[in-house]
């Protein structure tokens, strides 16, 4: 069993940074690729970025963001840069015994967070 818990969320600027972070439970953290995904108001969940279970790969869907993971910590996180107005959304850890690119495809994932909440004034 797994629980993710987002934080970091808030409100910035436009042109502004943003890091999130993603706290895991459980001793098995190290085996799950982990992701974040994103659903604006009105708008259907997509995925950002996916991570290995080692953190030796990664795939994006977003060039402006970079994820990692610290497996000691059982950390996962999202840097966020140049956020634009449009980047405004919820933002969901997720984790899944997959690729880091197979985090793309949200069917099956073993588990998620809750959200965190990011708006981008503009």
């Amino acid at each position: 069993q797994v629980q993710l818990v987002e934080s970091g969320g808030g409100l910035v600027q436009a042109g502004g940074s943003l890091r999130l972070s993603c706290a895991a439970s459980g001793r098995t953290f190290s085996t799950y690729a982990m992701g974040w995904f994103r659903q604006a108001p009105g708008k259907e969940r997509e995925f950002v970025a996916g991570i290995s279970a080692t953190g030796r790969s990664t795939y994006y869907a977003m060039d402006r963001f970079t994820i990692s993971r610290d497996n000691a910590k059982n950390m996962v996180y999202l840097q966020m840069n140049s956020l634009k107005h449009e980047d405004t959304a919820v933002y969901y850890c997720a984790a899944g015994l997959r690729t880091a690119q197979g985090m793309s495809v949200m069917n099956g994932m073993d588990y998620w967070g809750k959200g965190t909440l990011v708006t981008v004034s503009s």
